[in-house]
C-alpha cells in the first residue's frame, strides 16, 4: 500500500513540474499539508488509545 502512495505521490509530483506547467499550485501544495496532518493527527490519537488501552488492561490485571 505505501508503494502505491509512492507511485501516486510521484505521478502527481511530476505532473505538476512538467515543462507544460512550471508552476506549483500554492492550493495543491497547502491542500497537500493538510492532508498530511490530518493523517498525522489521526496515527497519533490511535497510538494515544492504544496506549491507555495497554496500561488499563495491565492495570486490570494486576488489581485481580
Amino acid at each position: 500500500m505505501k508503494q502505491d502512495q509512492n507511485i501516486k505521490f510521484e505521478q502527481h509530483y511530476n505532473a505538476e513540474i512538467s515543462p507544460q506547467n512550471s508552476k506549483v499550485k500554492l492550493t495543491d501544495l497547502v491542500a497537500r499539508m493538510n492532508d498530511e496532518k490530518k493523517k498525522e493527527r489521526n496515527s497519533n490519537i490511535a497510538l494515544s488509545v492504544a496506549a491507555v488501552s495497554a496500561v488499563t488492561v495491565f492495570g486490570i490485571i494486576l488489581s485481580l
